[in-house]
Protein backbone atom coordinates (compact mmCIF):
# COMPACT_ATOMS: atom_id res chain seq x y z
CA UNK A 1 0.00 0.00 0.00
CA UNK A 2 1.38 3.69 -1.00
CA UNK A 3 1.65 5.69 1.25
CA UNK A 4 -0.53 8.85 1.83
CA UNK A 5 0.81 12.15 -0.47
CA UNK A 6 -0.47 14.05 2.63
CA UNK A 7 -1.39 13.21 6.23
CA UNK A 8 -2.88 15.31 8.79
CA UNK A 9 -3.49 13.86 12.58
CA UNK A 10 -5.55 15.80 14.73
CA UNK A 11 -5.27 18.78 12.82
CA UNK A 12 -6.55 22.58 14.76
CA UNK A 13 -6.46 25.57 13.99
CA UNK A 14 -8.08 29.07 15.09
CA UNK A 15 -7.97 32.91 14.03
CA UNK A 16 -7.64 34.32 17.02
CA UNK A 17 -10.42 33.06 19.58
CA UNK A 18 -12.41 31.25 16.59
CA UNK A 19 -11.63 27.84 16.17
CA UNK A 20 -11.98 26.42 12.17
CA UNK A 21 -10.48 23.38 11.94
CA UNK A 22 -10.92 20.97 15.11
CA UNK A 23 -9.11 17.69 15.36
CA UNK A 24 -9.22 16.87 11.26
CA UNK A 25 -7.68 13.99 10.55
CA UNK A 26 -6.99 13.74 6.71
CA UNK A 27 -5.55 12.23 4.25
CA UNK A 28 -4.87 12.96 0.21
CA UNK A 29 -3.78 9.08 -1.78
CA UNK A 30 -1.03 9.26 -3.63
CA UNK A 31 -2.45 9.40 -7.43
CA UNK A 32 -5.87 10.00 -6.19
CA UNK A 33 -8.34 12.84 -7.56
CA UNK A 34 -10.16 14.44 -4.16
CA UNK A 35 -12.48 16.64 -4.10
CA UNK A 36 -13.05 19.16 -1.11
CA UNK A 37 -16.25 20.47 -0.53
CA UNK A 38 -17.97 22.34 2.52
CA UNK A 39 -19.37 25.26 3.12
CA UNK A 40 -17.77 28.92 2.91
CA UNK A 41 -15.87 29.42 6.37
CA UNK A 42 -15.55 25.82 7.17
CA UNK A 43 -11.82 25.39 7.02
CA UNK A 44 -10.93 24.73 3.23
CA UNK A 45 -9.05 27.44 2.50
CA UNK A 46 -7.44 27.29 6.15
CA UNK A 47 -6.43 23.34 5.37
CA UNK A 48 -4.41 24.65 1.74
CA UNK A 49 -2.59 27.01 3.52
CA UNK A 50 -1.83 24.49 6.25
CA UNK A 51 -0.66 22.11 3.35
CA UNK A 52 1.26 24.59 1.67
CA UNK A 53 3.19 25.60 4.98
CA UNK A 54 2.21 29.01 4.95
CA UNK A 55 0.81 28.46 8.35
CA UNK A 56 1.25 26.39 11.45
CA UNK A 57 -1.20 23.90 13.15
CA UNK A 58 -1.83 25.01 16.28
CA UNK A 59 -2.39 20.68 17.74
CA UNK A 60 -1.59 18.23 15.22
CA UNK A 61 1.20 16.85 13.25
CA UNK A 62 1.55 17.14 9.55
CA UNK A 63 3.23 15.27 6.97
CA UNK A 64 3.96 15.77 3.30
CA UNK A 65 5.04 13.00 1.23
CA UNK A 66 5.64 10.70 4.23
CA UNK A 67 8.12 13.42 5.84
CA UNK A 68 7.53 16.34 8.22
CA UNK A 69 6.10 19.22 6.01
CA UNK A 70 9.15 21.59 5.03
CA UNK A 71 8.05 24.63 2.58
CA UNK A 72 11.66 24.67 1.33
CA UNK A 73 12.38 21.64 0.29
CA UNK A 74 8.86 20.37 -0.72
CA UNK A 75 7.77 23.65 -2.52
CA UNK A 76 9.15 22.01 -5.82
CA UNK A 77 6.62 18.84 -5.35
CA UNK A 78 3.15 21.22 -5.21
CA UNK A 79 1.88 22.94 -7.83
CA UNK A 80 -0.54 25.68 -6.80
CA UNK A 81 -3.53 26.78 -9.19
CA UNK A 82 -5.74 29.53 -7.08
CA UNK A 83 -8.93 31.27 -8.62
CA UNK A 84 -7.03 33.56 -11.36
CA UNK A 85 -9.33 33.52 -13.79
CA UNK A 86 -11.89 35.62 -12.27
CA UNK A 87 -9.26 38.28 -11.22
CA UNK A 88 -6.71 38.56 -13.30
CA UNK A 89 -6.00 41.51 -14.67
CA UNK A 90 -6.42 41.36 -18.71
CA UNK A 91 -3.35 44.20 -18.77
CA UNK A 92 -0.88 42.26 -17.46
CA UNK A 93 2.04 42.66 -20.39
CA UNK A 94 3.26 38.85 -20.18
CA UNK A 95 3.18 35.84 -22.89
CA UNK A 96 1.82 32.06 -21.77
CA UNK A 97 5.30 31.95 -22.42
CA UNK A 98 6.84 34.34 -19.66
CA UNK A 99 4.10 32.90 -17.17
CA UNK A 100 4.42 29.87 -17.64
CA UNK A 101 8.12 30.19 -16.73
CA UNK A 102 7.80 31.79 -13.97
CA UNK A 103 6.33 28.69 -12.43
CA UNK A 104 10.13 27.52 -12.59
CA UNK A 105 11.47 30.30 -10.13
CA UNK A 106 11.67 28.41 -6.99
CA UNK A 107 13.62 25.56 -8.91
CA UNK A 108 16.14 28.29 -10.97
CA UNK A 109 15.78 31.38 -9.01
CA UNK A 110 14.74 35.04 -9.79
CA UNK A 111 16.33 36.26 -12.78
CA UNK A 112 18.45 33.24 -14.19
CA UNK A 113 18.62 32.62 -17.63
CA UNK A 114 16.68 30.00 -19.41
CA UNK A 115 18.84 27.12 -21.06
CA UNK A 116 17.39 25.38 -23.80
CA UNK A 117 16.44 22.48 -21.94
CA UNK A 118 14.11 24.81 -19.13
CA UNK A 119 12.78 26.17 -22.60
CA UNK A 120 11.75 22.91 -23.60
CA UNK A 121 10.11 22.11 -20.34
CA UNK A 122 8.00 24.92 -20.36
CA UNK A 123 7.10 24.74 -23.60
CA UNK A 124 5.87 20.76 -23.22
CA UNK A 125 3.69 22.01 -20.21
CA UNK A 126 2.07 24.61 -22.30
CA UNK A 127 1.77 21.49 -24.78
CA UNK A 128 -0.11 19.03 -21.95
CA UNK A 129 -2.43 21.54 -21.73
CA UNK A 130 -3.41 22.02 -25.07
CA UNK A 131 -2.42 26.07 -25.52
CA UNK A 132 1.09 25.13 -27.75
CA UNK A 133 -0.13 27.61 -30.76
CA UNK A 134 -0.81 29.63 -27.89
CA UNK A 135 2.90 30.11 -26.97
CA UNK A 136 3.88 33.35 -27.15
CA UNK A 137 0.24 35.00 -27.11
CA UNK A 138 -0.42 37.96 -24.17
CA UNK A 139 -2.08 36.46 -21.64
CA UNK A 140 -4.57 38.96 -20.85
CA UNK A 141 -5.85 38.02 -24.50
CA UNK A 142 -7.20 34.45 -23.77
CA UNK A 143 -10.40 33.92 -21.91
CA UNK A 144 -10.70 32.62 -18.55
CA UNK A 145 -10.80 29.21 -19.24
CA UNK A 146 -7.80 29.66 -21.78
CA UNK A 147 -5.58 31.74 -18.76
CA UNK A 148 -6.67 28.91 -16.19
CA UNK A 149 -5.11 26.19 -18.77
CA UNK A 150 -2.34 27.94 -18.63
CA UNK A 151 -2.09 28.38 -14.91
CA UNK A 152 -2.35 24.38 -14.92
CA UNK A 153 1.20 24.74 -16.91
CA UNK A 154 2.40 26.74 -14.78
CA UNK A 155 2.01 24.31 -11.97
CA UNK A 156 3.03 21.37 -14.38
CA UNK A 157 6.15 22.85 -15.30
CA UNK A 158 8.44 22.14 -12.02
CA UNK A 159 6.73 18.46 -12.57
CA UNK A 160 4.97 18.59 -9.35
CA UNK A 161 3.82 15.14 -7.26
CA UNK A 162 0.34 16.71 -5.78
CA UNK A 163 -1.64 20.12 -7.54
CA UNK A 164 -3.75 22.08 -5.59
CA UNK A 165 -6.43 23.86 -6.93
CA UNK A 166 -8.66 26.26 -5.48
CA UNK A 167 -11.87 26.98 -7.13
CA UNK A 168 -10.06 27.44 -10.27
CA UNK A 169 -13.78 27.56 -12.11
CA UNK A 170 -15.27 30.07 -10.55
CA UNK A 171 -16.15 32.41 -13.63
CA UNK A 172 -15.78 29.95 -16.28
CA UNK A 173 -18.85 29.19 -18.69
CA UNK A 174 -19.86 25.37 -18.64
CA UNK A 175 -18.56 24.31 -21.79
CA UNK A 176 -15.43 25.36 -20.53
CA UNK A 177 -15.74 23.77 -17.21
CA UNK A 178 -16.32 20.56 -19.10
CA UNK A 179 -13.32 20.78 -20.63
CA UNK A 180 -11.38 21.77 -17.81
CA UNK A 181 -12.22 18.83 -15.79
CA UNK A 182 -11.33 16.44 -18.58
CA UNK A 183 -7.43 17.95 -18.98
CA UNK A 184 -7.11 17.38 -14.93
CA UNK A 185 -8.89 13.75 -15.42
CA UNK A 186 -6.30 13.28 -18.16
CA UNK A 187 -3.37 14.54 -15.53
CA UNK A 188 -4.45 12.16 -13.23
CA UNK A 189 -4.72 9.13 -15.37
CA UNK A 190 -2.26 9.80 -17.33
CA UNK A 191 0.02 11.25 -15.65
CA UNK A 192 -0.71 9.75 -12.34
CA UNK A 193 -0.40 13.56 -11.39
CA UNK A 194 -2.65 13.94 -7.44
CA UNK A 195 -4.77 16.56 -7.46
CA UNK A 196 -6.93 18.38 -4.87
CA UNK A 197 -9.26 20.20 -6.04
CA UNK A 198 -11.68 23.16 -3.60
CA UNK A 199 -15.04 23.49 -5.64
CA UNK A 200 -18.98 24.19 -4.86
CA UNK A 201 -19.36 22.33 -8.22
CA UNK A 202 -19.85 19.17 -6.76
CA UNK A 203 -22.23 18.51 -9.76
CA UNK A 204 -19.39 18.34 -12.69
CA UNK A 205 -16.90 16.94 -9.98
CA UNK A 206 -18.63 13.86 -8.97
CA UNK A 207 -17.79 12.70 -12.48
CA UNK A 208 -14.06 12.60 -12.15
CA UNK A 209 -13.25 12.53 -8.52
CA UNK A 210 -11.73 9.43 -7.06
CA UNK A 211 -12.71 10.77 -3.59
CA UNK A 212 -14.71 13.65 -2.12
CA UNK A 213 -14.15 15.01 1.54
CA UNK A 214 -17.06 17.11 2.77
CA UNK A 215 -15.15 19.72 5.81
CA UNK A 216 -16.94 22.12 7.86
CA UNK A 217 -14.56 22.50 10.73
CA UNK A 218 -14.33 18.88 11.13
CA UNK A 219 -14.60 16.20 8.71
CA UNK A 220 -17.85 15.03 8.20
CA UNK A 221 -17.48 12.62 5.05
CA UNK A 222 -14.83 11.18 3.28
CA UNK A 223 -15.56 8.41 0.40
CA UNK A 224 -16.00 7.64 -3.10
CA UNK A 225 -18.73 10.03 -5.91
CA UNK A 226 -21.22 6.93 -5.19
CA UNK A 227 -20.79 6.82 -1.58
CA UNK A 228 -21.62 10.91 -2.13
CA UNK A 229 -24.01 11.29 -4.64
CA UNK A 230 -26.10 8.51 -2.53
CA UNK A 231 -26.04 10.92 0.48
CA UNK A 232 -29.36 12.70 1.57
CA UNK A 233 -30.52 16.19 1.69
CA UNK A 234 -30.29 15.18 5.35
CA UNK A 235 -27.01 14.25 5.47
CA UNK A 236 -25.71 17.55 3.54
CA UNK A 237 -27.95 19.74 6.09
CA UNK A 238 -25.93 18.11 8.89
CA UNK A 239 -22.81 18.61 7.90
CA UNK A 240 -23.33 22.15 6.69
CA UNK A 241 -25.01 23.10 10.09
CA UNK A 242 -28.26 24.76 7.93
CA UNK A 243 -30.83 22.88 5.21
CA UNK A 244 -29.55 22.46 1.61
CA UNK A 245 -31.62 22.09 -1.09
CA UNK A 246 -29.99 19.39 -3.55
CA UNK A 247 -29.55 20.67 -7.73
CA UNK A 248 -29.46 18.12 -9.94
CA UNK A 249 -26.65 19.22 -12.64
CA UNK A 250 -28.26 17.86 -16.04
CA UNK A 251 -26.53 19.78 -19.09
Amino acid sequence: MTEPVVSMKNISYSYESKKVLDHVNFEVPQGSFMGLVGPNGGGKTTLIKLILGLIKPDEGSIAIFNDSINPRKDRNKIGFVSQKANSFNKGFPATVFEVVSSGLTAKIGYFKFLNKTYKAKILEAIDQVGMLAFAYENIGNLSGGQQQRIFIARALVSDPELIILDEPTVGIDYENVKRFYELLHRLNKEQNKTLLLVTHDTGTMTEYATDIVCLNKELHFHGNPEEYTSLTEKDFSQFYGHPVNLVSHNH
